[in-house]
């Protein structure tokens, strides 16, 4: 149990503050929905497309991609629940999906046969709505109802309804949640824990639920029983319960910050214990061994237990004050943890070395032996995950890299792994390849970066090249497949390029918290630095060099555009943080603190020069950018790139943009939204990097 991978997956909203007109002309761009907004909304959406859209090479590659994102050659990736395997499957007679499943044999073959349990095609007809999958909570030990969450035009705000799985109806008297940020969990089959918006100052500033509540069957919301209430400046409380058999617990968890969280066992009497352990620290029950991700170094019980290492206790003797730990993973100047699963027995261990993945077993049962995983391969981005934690010793195992297909295995401990499903290849590959480079930074650490190009390659510096970023909230960027990268970019010629900057994960908490704040320009020298490397070794130059990136990578851009110019030829600047002097009064901004600072306080000193929409100036020598973004968004505010589009076009430079008008955080509500996004960047790439024919 991982109450916090739940808050991690969405905590990525408050109304804004007051700023005059003089400072901000553009303040009335930050009204999502207002008809003056959605005018120049409109207006620019219009240019954009007249200039990148009319073409049969546009149109051409946005048929393109939607066949590949409609592909019934995916991988339908499965969750076991029960004697089922579940997915959630969306393709173009189905744009906004079926939930369905399958037995094992069946989905052994090349074309299982599915039970199609709901059809949001078939509900968003019946309903007049666009709802957008989030997700279904379905009960044990039968799984016969189910918690299903649905979100409005791709929102993070979603609702939540009760599903009878053996009827295949929805429960006209069962558990719902009014549409709102937070969820509901199973406690029982007639009690859930619900967080959300229960009205007035019920939420955080961040935009999150602060009340969690024990709801009974039966009874009206507004009935539910308090179980921890946190405060205005907390970014999300939660309660939920861990159902494994024989080790049945309940926990409230108090996120005040991004890896900065309290966790609390819920007692029989409805009192809480804290688990007491760093803030910083990930926290994870499974049975009964309590493990710890450290952020920080923590000195406990006369022993100091460095950041980045996982370590593990008994949990009831730690609830009872003892403070024995075993070391598990400790990290060295190459290696971080990437993550790990448990199956019945076992701990599989995933870590990076130089940002390449190495999977262990560890037997709790003989005082955590390690072992090398059987048959895993050498190569690639490898994911582990426990099919049934409790029931088998069998996972999943993702490989993939950039120009193999991605194929999923199913394996048990101490067997070799078979082949369930591989992606087609949805692009010849077979004249590129794949190398590891490393940057050398302003302060001078090593900063690394994989590049994708055709073999043989001339180094003439006339290499059209995209180089992607992120260098934020610890999110570490590996080599995956992505045949939308390879049909839209590498086919048509171009190299592409991706930096494993300080701020992500890559090398653990040491490198997030190396760009944290006041240090977030180390993000910005180590990219700068891989440009110039690519520069100098000759792969390409400023006019051939683009650059993409979203959310935090959207600041990225930003900030590149407007401190480093003379550099790169062209960017594509997706769904940003923008306002730095404003980001924690839009949305869900105020839960980003702790990695950019508070800009109303002295922290604006150092925030000043790291925010893109004070820094551009009309004289600036800037690349062309293409600005996209999507009304829906309700994590990263809408306003951000609205007002950077404005002052730039007012300015005088080569901007462009485009919002799409649903979409959430991704940008896109289906397939079809998500291919007429990306053939726009692409086509926009093109046209500025590629030389002219």
């Amino acid at each position: 149990m991982r109450p916090n991978a739940l808050m991690l997956s969405v905590l990525l909203a408050a109304p804004a503050g007051a700023q005059s007109v003089a400072e901000d002309p553009y303040l009335w761009l930050e009204g999502v929905e207002d008809a003056k907004a959605l005018d120049w909304v409109r207006g620019e959406n219009a240019k954009t497309q007249a200039e990148l859209t009319g073409t049969a090479e546009f149109a051409a590659l946005r048929d393109d991609l939607r066949a590949i994102m409609d592909s019934n050659a995916r991988i339908p990736g499965v969750t076991k629940m029960g004697d089922y395997y579940y997915n959630f499957w969306r393709d173009k007679a189905n744009p906004a999906g079926l939930w369905r499943r399958t037995t094992l044999a069946e989905y052994r073959k090349a074309e299982p046969a599915w039970d199609v349990l709901i059809d949001l095609d078939a509900l968003n007809k019946a309903e007049n709505a666009n709802w957008v999958w989030h997700g279904a909570d379905c009960l044990k030990p039968a799984y016969d109802r189910c918690l299903i969450a649905l979100s409005r035009g791709g929102a993070d705000a979603d609702e939540t309804r009760e599903f009878d799985l053996a009827g295949k109806r929805w429960l006209k008297d069962g558990f719902f949640r009014p549409e709102a940020k937070g969820a509901l969990g199973w406690k029982s089959r007639d009690e859930v824990y619900v967080y959300t918006d229960f009205g007035a100052g019920s939420m955080t500033e961040s935009g999150y639920p602060r009340i969690a509540k024990l709801w009974r069957r039966g009874t009206p919301l507004a009935s539910a029983k308090t179980v921890y209430e946190g405060r205005a400046d907390d970014m999300y409380i939660a309660a939920m319960r861990d159902d494994t058999t024989g080790f049945e617990r309940d926990f409230v968890s108090r996120t005040l910050a991004f890896y900065n969280d309290e966790l609390y066992l819920i007692g029989a009497d409805g009192g809480l214990a804290k688990v007491d352990a760093p803030n910083s620290a990930q926290k994870s029950v499974h049975k009964r061994h309590l493990l710890l991700e450290l952020r920080e170094a923590w000195t406990v019980a006369g022993k100091t237990y460095p950041a980045g290492a996982l370590i593990a206790a008994d949990f009831d003797a730690f609830m009872q004050g003892q403070r024995a730990f075993r070391v598990l993973f400790e990290p060295s100047a190459s290696t971080s943890l990437a993550g790990y699963s448990w199956t019945k027995d076992f701990l599989l261990l995933n870590v990076l070395d130089d940002v390449k993945n190495r999977i262990s077993v560890l037997d709790p049962a003989k005082d955590w032996a390690a072992r090398p995983l059987a048959g895993a391969p050498g190569f690639g981005t490898l994911s582990v995950s426990a099919v049934d934690d409790e029931e088998s010793n069998d996972y999943f195992l993702t490989v993939t890299d950039y120009l193999t297909p991605t194929a999923l295995m199913l394996g048990a401990v101490d067997a070799k792994p078979e082949t369930l499903k591989q992606l087609p290849a949805f692009f010849d590959a077979s004249q590129h390849q794949i190398s590891q480079n490393f940057a050398v930074s302003k302060d001078g650490t090593r900063v690394p970066y994989f590049m994708v190009s055709r073999k043989g390659m001339a180094l003439n510096g006339d290499n059209p090249t995209l180089l992607y970023g992120y260098g934020g909230f610890e999110i570490s960027l590996t080599p995956s497949y992505s045949a939308s990268v390879g049909r839209a970019w590498l086919s048509q010629g171009g190299v592409y390029v991706v930096a494993n900057i300080r701020g992500g994960g890559e090398y653990g908490p040491r490198w997030h918290q190396a760009a944290l704040k006041a240090n977030r320009n180390k993000a910005y020298e180590d990219f700068a630095a891989v440009a110039e490397d690519l520069i100098a070794r000759k792969v390409t130059q400023p006019k051939r060099l683009g650059m993409q990136g979203g959310s935090n990578g959207g600041l990225l851009m930003g900030n590149m555009t407007v401190m480093y110019p003379q550099l790169f030829g062209a960017v594509v600047c997706q769904v940003p943080l923008l306002d730095m002097k404003r980001y924690h009064k839009l949305l869900a901004g105020a839960s980003w603190m702790a990695e950019y600072g508070n800009p109303d306080t002295d922290d604006w000193n150092f925030l000043k020069a790291y925010s893109p929409y004070q820094n551009v100036r009309a004289d600036g020598n800037y690349p062309p950018v293409l600005f996209t973004t999507s009304t829906r968004d309700d994590r990263v505010h809408p306003g951000h790139a609205r007002k950077m589009m404005a002052r730039m076009a007012e300015q005088g430079h080569d901007v462009r943009y485009y919002e799409n008008i649903e979409g959430g955080h991704g940008g896109a509500a289906n397939n079809e939204q998500a291919a007429f996004m990306q053939a726009l960047a692409y086509t926009f790439l093109k046209q500025k990097l590629f030389p002219e024919d």
